[in-house]
């Protein structure tokens, strides 16, 4: 993965507050912006935290967000890090297909990995994040040591369990305002801290010629959310994937998330030796709640 020098826009703006939020007493780290060719002629682009070191956590975000959504929580674990920009989201390329599917980010994800770490990762995935971690571990373990996954598993359906989240990124698809997403983010409960969101939002649009907001990546400018192979459980040849990890293996529920207890129960059930943490908070614990996370990411470790 080779370094790539930005204009100066300003990206990096919220990392001293994201800081002060988390308690951070320790120096900003090294913090820069990478990318990685992955072949076909596109990029993978991604925040790298302590250069030159290599990663010890990759971080894969959810549907709609971007690897700055992990800023806050990156800060509190306070390891050398890597978070990608999944394909079509952030400053990594949109596909032609648009097919943003787990099985199609996957083999992306891992050649980034592969270009920017000479060692194992504790990779930490959220939403379509985490079944993409789990396809990359299972494909690549020599490249994986540790995977945690945040509240999803294989057994989600898109038009039920995922359904608001789908809602919210497809079904509006430009604004007037930052505030009248966050708005819209507190109401389909995405969030409730609105400082957060308001940072969120403002790392994740841009403001078209005619002066309206819209959003940078590519599954708010389709019809809707690309499902992982039909039916209502779309996700479920996963499960074979996560089953198929000797290594280390965690699930972080967050309490007023995506998962029910069924969905838990199952995971249990399937993978009776790993890790269940719940953690309060939404969906996007990583943004809500990045100190707790760092902590169960820690703890999950020992």
């Amino acid at each position: 993965m080779n370094d790539s020098a930005l204009p100066a826009d300003d990206e990096f703006r919220f990392l001293a507050g994201d800081a002060e939020r988390v308690g951070r007493a320790a120096p900003l780290p090294v913090v820069e912006r990478v990318r990685a060719s992955v072949g076909e002629g596109r990029v993978v682009s991604g925040l790298r935290f302590g250069a030159p070191a290599d990663p010890e956590v990759v971080a894969l975000h959810g549907a709609g967000l971007n690897a700055h959504s992990f800023d806050p929580m990156l800060l509190a674990l306070g390891a050398p890090a890597l978070a990608l920009d999944l394909p079509g989201h952030g400053r990594s390329d949109w596909r032609d297909d648009a097919d943003y599917r787990p099985q199609r980010l996957a083999p992306d994800v891992t050649v980034a990995i592969e270009r920017c770490s000479h060692r194992p990762v504790a990779l930490l995935g959220h939403s379509l994040g985490g079944l993409t971690a789990a396809l990359v571990a299972a494909s690549r373990p020599a490249l994986v040591g540790r995977l945690v996954v945040v509240d999803i598993t294989p057994g989600v359906s898109p038009s039920g369990d995922a359904g608001a989240v789908a809602e919210f990124i497809t079904g509006q698809r430009h604004y007037a305002t930052v505030d009248e997403i966050v708005d819209r983010a507190i109401r389909f409960g995405i969030g409730s801290d609105r400082a957060a969101l308001t940072r969120g939002v403002s790392l994740n649009t841009r403001r078209r010629p005619d002066g309206r907001i819209e959003w940078t990546h590519h599954l708010a400018h389709l019809d809707a959310l690309p499902a992982g192979g039909g039916g209502a459980r779309p996700y479920a040849e996963i499960w074979d994937a996560l089953q198929s990890l000797e290594i280390p293996v965690s699930l972080i529920r967050a309490d007023s998330g995506m998962l029910n207890d069924a969905l838990v129960e199952e995971w249990r059930r399937r993978l009776p030796r790993a890790e269940v943490i719940t953690l309060a908070g939404p969906h996007n614990l990583h943004e809500a709640a990045p100190t707790a996370l760092a902590e169960a990411v820690r703890r999950s470790s020992r």
